[in-house]
C-alpha cells in the first residue's frame, strides 16, 4: 500500500467565496488520493476563486528536494475545477518521476553560455532624466541551490514562468535560467563585481 502521501498538510483559501465544509473535504479527500511516491509531497495549498460564472481552482504542491509543482483550471463548476485541477497535478509529477527514472540517458547541458560583452557609450551620447515608474510589480523569489538539469526541469513543470532564479551547486554562483524565442533554454551567470 503507498504511504507517501498520506496525511498530506492541505490549506485552503478562498477568494470572493466561502469555503464549506463540503469543499474542504472535497479537496482534502482529492489530494489525499494522490498515490505516488516521488516527488514526497511536503505542503499543499489550494486557492478557491469565483468570479461571475466562473470557478477557478489553482493547486501548488511543495515537494521534497525544493520541488514546486503548479496548476489552475478554470470550469463552470467549482467541483469539475478541482477534479481538473488535481488531475493536472498528478500528470505533472507522473512526468516529473518519469524525467528522474531515466537515468540511463546521457546528460546534455542543454543552456547555452554567451561570452560578456562590454557596451561602450559614444561620448555623443545625452544622459536624460527619466521619470520613476508609475507602478511597479514587486514578487520575492527564493532562491534555492539547484544543478542546472534540475532547474531545466522545474522550468519545464512550471509553464507558465519564464525563467528559474537559483544558486548553482555546481559553481556556487546565482543563476538565471529562462526560455529563448527559438526554442530550448538560456543560462545566465550572475556575478557581481566588488
Amino acid at each position: 500500500m503507498q504511504t507517501a502521501n498520506v496525511n498530506v498538510p492541505v490549506r485552503v483559501t478562498a477568494r470572493h467565496m466561502s469555503i464549506t465544509d463540503a469543499i474542504r473535504d472535497y479537496v482534502h479527500n482529492k489530494l489525499e488520493h494522490i498515490h505516488l511516491d516521488y516527488p514526497r509531497i511536503v505542503e499543499a495549498h489550494v486557492i478557491l476563486d469565483v468570479a461571475k460564472h466562473r470557478h477557478l481552482a489553482e493547486v501548488i504542491l511543495h515537494c521534497a528536494n525544493h520541488i514546486t509543482i503548479e496548476a489552475d483550471e478554470e470550469c463552470e463548476d467549482m467541483y469539475a475545477a478541482i477534479d481538473a485541477v488535481v488531475a493536472k497535478v498528478a500528470r505533472q509529477m507522473r512526468k516529473y518521476k518519469t524525467k528522474m527514472l531515466r537515468a540511463h540517458r546521457p546528460r546534455r547541458d542543454e543552456a547555452q553560455h554567451f561570452d560578456e560583452h562590454v557596451l561602450h557609450i559614444d561620448d555623443q551620447f545625452e544622459a536624460h532624466e527619466e521619470s520613476e515608474p508609475q507602478h511597479l510589480h514587486t514578487e520575492r523569489l527564493v532562491v534555492r541551490q539547484l544543478f542546472v538539469d534540475e532547474a531545466v526541469l522545474q522550468l519545464e513543470l512550471a509553464a507558465n514562468r519564464p525563467f528559474v532564479v537559483f544558486l548553482n551547486a555546481k559553481t556556487e554562483r546565482v543563476n538565471i535560467l529562462h526560455r529563448r524565442k527559438t526554442g530550448g533554454f538560456g543560462l545566465i551567470e550572475v556575478s557581481i563585481p566588488r
